[in-house]
């Protein structure tokens, strides 16, 4: 009988448990000695560094330790509630996202996520905030000036209060569309709320009112509210039409102004349009504008983005020619 192979088994097995017994013993020694050193520091990252917009490190230290967390520094790492302090920092209506770590060097690590805002709503109360694409509300900075869709008339001081979703719907996905195109971003300066949850805008360049319907199939709508600044008002000018109504499928109701509208209208409407494109790119540095505020992520308009407009070139002899055969 061979008894080398059970002895062999026996003493492989015994070092395995020797050496796996050794590991735990060492990661039990490093976890405790981990836990009884000390805090070295906090750091903050916001935005994964890039700008903050409404926080500082002092303000997210402030938040901790209005709520009881104080003495960060000298602190045992294992008295730390990390999970406590990352609900504490979410309370704040700016935080999107906290994270709470401790690297190898013992410093606490904050990471940050801000919220973005989309829209500033001003309620029939005289209440004014700011909602994220989510639907949270935001109290308005002090410190940041954006340029944001303006929306007045909310019938609630709170967004989503009586859970309308539709209109809050609406409300969001008109923020973000006007948000990511400059153009219209531009052109529109207010969003009114009526009593019966449509909205009405007022434009930048032309003194019609624009009765944009409920906010459903608002593509549809802009694109055939550009397609009558081409190939109308940029014959006729702004000034020949006093309201325009896009609340129906398929269609633009307009109401003519009474007056006479003199030839010269006619040849400098397609300066008007080109004008207020201009306008559309200098507002991007304007803080003087009535529209508050600039999007955290809008696409910068250029003159290849331009093009896609397809905008008419100007020639003022056909303009005068179509004005001309239009009376």
């Amino acid at each position: 009988m061979n008894i080398k192979s059970p002895l062999i088994k026996f003493f492989t097995v015994l070092l395995w448990c020797v050496l796996g017994g050794s590991g735990l013993v060492l990661l039990i020694a490093a976890i405790n000695a981990k836990n009884s050193s000390l805090c070295s520091g906090l750091e903050v990252e916001i935005n994964d560094g890039g700008k903050a917009f409404f926080l500082n490190k002092k303000e997210v230290t402030l938040m901790l330790e209005n709520e009881g967390v104080k003495d960060l520094r000298n602190r045992k790492t294992i008295s730390f509630d990390l999970m406590k302090m990352e609900n504490i920092l979410r309370k704040n209506n700016w935080i999107k996202e906290a994270h709470l770590y401790f690297d190898n060097n013992q410093t606490l690590k904050v990471s940050i996520q801000e919220r973005q805002p989309v829209a500033r709503l001003f309620t029939v109360s005289g209440n004014s905030y700011l909602i994220d694409s989510n639907g949270v509300q935001m109290a308005v900075g002090q410190r940041t000036v954006f340029r944001l869709p303006v929306f007045t008339g909310y019938p609630e001081d709170k967004f989503g209060l009586r859970k309308d979703s539709a209109l809050n719907r609406q409300i969001k996905d008109l923020a973000i569309f006007l948000n990511n195109d400059s153009f219209w971003s531009a052109q529109i300066q207010e969003l009114y709320i009526s009593t019966a949850k449509t909205f009405i805008m007022t434009p930048l360049l032309g003194s019609q009112i624009i009765e944009f319907g409920d906010g459903s199939n608002y593509k549809d709508k802009f694109r055939r509210l550009l397609i009558f600044y081409k190939e109308v008002i940029a014959q006729t000018g702004f000034e020949k039409y006093t309201g325009l109504n896009l609340a129906f499928t398929g269609q633009i109701i307009c109401t003519r102004k009474q007056d006479v509208i003199s030839r010269a209208d006619s040849v400098k409407a397609r300066k008007n349009v080109m004008e207020m494109i201009r306008i559309a790119q200098k507002m991007e540095s304007d803080t003087a504008k009535i529209r508050e505020v600039k999007p955290l992520e809008r696409a910068t308009l250029t003159e290849q983005n331009l093009r896609s407009y397809d905008l008419p070139q100007e020639n003022g002899n056909q303009d005068e020619n179509k004005h001309q055969k239009q009376q």
